[in-house]
This record gives C-alpha cells, structure tokens and sequence, in this order.
C-alpha cells in the first residue's frame, strides 16, 4: 500500500491532462463531457462520505443534505444577490457549509454510531421540507433557476465550465490525498479503529471527529453548486434519500478507505444508475441488495481488491533482511521525568470494589511495578492515572509543589499532553497505517502542524513530519523492527505489536511511562531488548510504572514494587523484600515461601 500511494500522483496525472484536452481535440464528445462532469459532481460527494465514514469511522450519512446546501446557496447568490461570479460562488458555499457543519457537528458528534447515523440521516429527510418552508428563496416545489457562473464578469463557455469542474475536482482530491497521507490521515484511522487509543495518543477524540465532520462537508456542498451551475435549475427531487443511498452504495463499492475510490465507485454508480432509469421504482430495493452483496464480497471495495493484487509485484519500500538492521544505540536524550503521587484511590464498579485505598509514589529514574493476580486492579490503577477512569475518590497528580498538576481532573488527551504516555494490555493497532507511520504519530502529536500547513505542503508540516518520522525509524531500528516499518501495524504478531506499542510510547519523550502486561507473549530474545531499551529509559530520566505478569523480569527490572490483592496494596517495597515475602508467594505465586524464592 505504501508504494501503491506514492504512484498514485504519477498516475493520475496524465489522466487529469487527458480530460482536460479532450473535448478539445476531439476525443471527449458533449455526452461524454456531461458524463464525467455528473461523475466528477457524485464523486464529491462520495469522498466527503468517505472521508467521515470510511476514514473515522463516524456514522455521519448526512452528505446529500450540504448538497442541497450547495446547490441552494449557489442558486440564491445569483438570482436574488446577483452574485454570479465563479470564485465569489465557491467562498460563499463553502462558509455557508462549514457553518452549518460546525452547527450540525457540534451537537451531534458527542453521539456516536447509530446515534449520530440517525441525525444526519434526519437531516437528508427534512430537505425537501426546508425547502417548502423557504419557497420564497428556493422556489419550493416547483424548482429554482440558477444564474449560471461567470469569471470576472464574463460567460463561462460549455468548454469552460467542463474545465471548471474537472479542476475543482482534481483540487479537492489533491487536498484530500494531502490530508489523508499526512498523520492528520493516521488520526482519523486511529480514530475509526479505538477512540481510547486517540486519546492516549494525546488526540482530542471529540475536536478530531468535529474537524473531519467539517471537512467532509465541503465536497458535497462545492458538488451542489457545480451541479447548479451546470443545469441551471434545481428542484427538491434532486435530493432525495435514493440519493444518499446511492452516495453510500459508491462508496462500499469504490472503498471507503481510498483516496480515489471514490470516483472509482461513483463512475459505476453513475451508469448503473441510468441503465435502472426504466425501473426507478425498484432502485432501493436494488441497491440494498448490491450494498449487501459488495459489502461481503468486497469488504474494501474494488481499490482494495485492485490494492491486494498489485502488492504483490510492486516492490515494498524499507529493509528486507534482519542483516541490514543496523544496531544503532538509542539516543533518548534526557527525559525529565516527574514524580506521580497516587493517594488514596478507590474505584467500584457496581458492587464490585477493583481498586480500595491504593496509594503510592512513582519517582523519575525508576521502574515502579505493580503486581498481583487477574482482578487485582492494576490496569485499573493505569486506567485511572491516565484519564480513561474517574476515582470515586483519590487523587493522580504529576510533580512535586508548587507545579504540581492534579491528572484526575483532567481528560485523556491532556493528561497525554503532560507527558503520560501508555501501552495497552491488549496492543490497539489501526487498519491501513504502516508501522513506521504509527510511531512517528507519537512523535508528530505533541507539536502538530496546523491544516493549512499539512494541506499545502509548507516547510513547517515538512520539517515536523521528517522530524517525527527519523524518530520513529531510529527507535524501530534500535527495537529491531526496522523489517516492519512499511507494513501493516495491524498484521503483525502480538509480540511485535507489544514492541511497536513501546516505540509508539518513547517516540513521544514522555516524563511518565504506563506499561500495562508489555513483556506478555515476547520470546526471550524479544524480552532481553526489553529489558535493555526500559534500563536505557529509566536512566534518561523518565519515570515507569509497570504492570507485569513476569515474575522474573518484574525482579531484575523493578525498583520498587507494589503487590496488589483484590484491589488493595499487600506489600510494597524493593524486589529483595518482595521476593522474601511469604503472602507474595501465597496470593501472587500460588506456592509457599521457599518454592518462591525458587522461581524468582
């Protein structure tokens, strides 16, 4: 897929001059022309779609809603303001829809799933009584004429105005392909794939989702106001539900998660469409039927069917032997890690008590373990301290007096921000983003570039992903995992992805480390890395707390250990002490004093 997404400029390339000369030389006739126009209209709307669904995961169907939008803000500009003019069309339309995006958005993103389909769903349903409601200005049922466009004044030719939507189209799929091959992209699919892991990673789960919402907004409402100008008329059945389906269907079918599936799916869709005119009753019925079909036959679409075959002749980029991995010692550089005061936790989930009364003190430059038995409320603890739980009493707070900052009182992404970096018990990957490009985003969240920046390429999206990405390749070279860098994060082994986890977590230079179980399913050579890369971390300076069910690697590893048993500390203290502690070898071992001393 990597290499697949670097062709893809040099191929669309000569395919965007063909059209643009076509009709000129003869090789594109007046239906062709108007063909690909009404693609080029459907395939906005599909990537808007694509974009918020296939990309985030956020079941936002509303597209054919900011559609209308376009196409009504395009119609009233001209024959009520008389504003006809190209530019000044499109700068309308798109405030108008981020505006309405940012009033749908706001509200309704704090739903999710179901909810949040229903909503914007409910907004494709009212168009047509919207429009009835403000006939004054949309002409109500019987349809608006639309002045058609104009540049500086002068009339658009039939010529003209093809070349006008065949640019705005290759100008919106060259944002999008921008945005998506960026980490602003790997957000998206981080947040389609655990929004707890977006937050961990220092996301805003809820301005993410509100940020791509917005964005996809903006390709429907600019395909409303070129379908406009095109017709020069608009009516309420233009935009109806059989549309949104249709909208949908183009994207199960092109692939939700491809940049130019889009117009893939829409090219298909737009002719299926024509040829069922005759049974225009039965549309519905046919493409719930094709959504069913596609979705299992072509569960990424014809992109990713297309994606599957080519991979395997297209030669992948990065190392392909275990030889050419250089062993380059870590250069962490000194992470100023800060003490964490935990005091006096408790949490009950319903009657069952997981964490009681837990108190302790992580310090930098030392491994703090907690141990004990499945349900002794460790990963609560973790859980807690970086933000996905609120104590029914206690406090988590980061630094000594006078700057010491209270974690419990603060939500996920900031508690990340300060510093708090973890891994997950069960390691969290997102589909469709390479290794390297998922460390590398650990690195890229603490100083991100700005839309703008990422969507034009400037020098400072440059220097923070080159930044970020060496970062990310240096410590999967020191891990020895540069032979992953360039494949799927979500296809590799538990123990890889464990490792991954841990690179994630440093490429972020965090103060405050969270192990949760990072040593589970390595084999002794993976561990012995392990236990070097965490000695090389805790002497930079950073402070780790670790949940571990390895006995032995807690002991050679640990500085101070704390033993948890149904939910309550039993004993805390260096590894010699625990080690010779006979109710550590009943409650955590399972066996008697002597057989203890044994197995450590």
């Amino acid at each position: 897929m990597h290499t697949l997404r670097r062709l893809s400029p040099y191929l669309s390339v000569p395919l965007l001059l063909i059209l643009l000369i076509g009709p000129y030389f003869g090789l594109i006739n007046a239906v062709g022309a108007r063909h690909i126009m009404l693609i080029a209209v459907l395939a906005l709307m599909v990537s808007g779609l694509n974009l918020v669904l296939g990309y985030a995961g956020e079941l936002a169907v509303g597209q054919v809603a900011f559609y209308a939008i376009g196409a009504y803000v395009a119609g009233f500009a001209g024959m009520s303001l008389g504003q006809t003019d190209l530019f000044v069309g499109i700068a309308v339309v798109l405030v108008v829809a981020v505006a309405v995006g940012l009033l749908t958005g706001v509200p309704s993103l704090r739903l999710s799933g179901w909810p949040l389909a229903m909503v914007t769903f409910f907004l494709v349903l009212i168009v047509p009584n919207l429009i009835q409601i403000f006939q004054r200005w949309t002409g109500g049922g019987d349809g608006m004429a639309v002045d058609r466009a104009t540049f500086v004044g002068a009339p658009i030719g039939a010529y003209g105005y093809y070349i006008v939507i065949v640019l705005v189209t290759a100008a919106w799929f060259l944002i999008v392909r921008n945005v998506i091959l960026s980490p602003h992209g790997t957000s998206f699919l981080v947040l389609r794939q655990s929004p707890e892991l977006a937050g961990a990673l220092g996301l805003s789960v809820y301005r993410t989702k509100l940020k791509v919402y917005t964005l996809s907004t903006v390709a429907p409402a600019l395909g409303g106001a070129l379908f406009a100008w095109l017709d020069g008329f608009v009516a309420p059945d233009s935009f109806t539900f059989g549309l949104a389906i249709t909208v949908l269907a183009a994207s199960v079918l092109g692939g939700g998660t491809s940049i130019y599936g889009a117009i893939l799916g829409a090219t298909v869709l737009h002719f299926t469409e024509d040829s069922l005119t005759a049974a225009n009753q039965y549309q519905l019925i046919i493409y719930g039927l094709f959504l069913a079909v596609i979705a299992i036959a072509l569960p990424d679409g014809i992109v990713g069917l297309m994606r599957d075959r080519l991979a395997r002749f297209l030669p992948v980029p990065g190392k392909s032997t275990d030889d050419d991995i250089p062993d380059t010692p870590l250069s962490l550089g000194a992470l100023t890690g800060r003490v964490v005061h935990v005091e006096h936790l408790s949490k009950s989930f319903g009657g069952n008590h997981a964490v009681q009364d837990v108190a302790f003190t992580a310090r930098p430059g030392q491994i703090t373990a907690l141990i004990g038995t499945n349900g002794s409320g460790k990963t609560t603890v973790l859980n807690i301290i970086n933000g996905f739980l609120k104590p029914d009493s206690g406090t988590v707070s980061l630094g000594d007096a006078p700057s010491t900052t209270v974690l419990t009182s603060r939500s996920v992404d900031a508690v990340a921000h300060a510093g708090v970096q973890r891994t997950f018990q069960t390691p969290i990957m997102p589909s469709g983003v390479s290794t390297v490009d998922f460390v590398a985003l650990g690195a890229y969240t603490g100083n991100p570039a700005s839309l703008v920046q990422t969507v034009l390429r400037l020098p400072g999206y440059r220097r923070r992903l080159r930044d970020a990405t060496t970062r990310a390749e240096q410590l999967l070279n020191t891990l020895g995992l540069a032979t992953t860098a360039h494949k799927d994060a979500d296809s590799l082994p538990l123990g890889t992805r464990r490792m991954v986890e841990l690179a994630r977590s440093l490429a972020a230079g965090p103060v405050v480390l969270l192990l949760d179980e990072v040593g589970s399913g390595l084999d002794e050579a993976d561990l012995t890395r392990l236990e070097h890369v965490l000695g090389l971390v805790r002497d930079a300076g950073a402070t780790i707390i670790l949940v571990e069910h390895n006995f032995p690697l807690v002991m050679r590893l640990a500085d101070h250990i704390h033993v948890l048993s149904r939910g309550q500390t039993l004993v805390e203290g260096p590894p010699s002490v625990i080690r010779a502690d006979a109710r550590v070898a009943q409650e955590y071992l399972g066996v008697s004093h002597g057989v203890a001393g044994d197995r450590a």
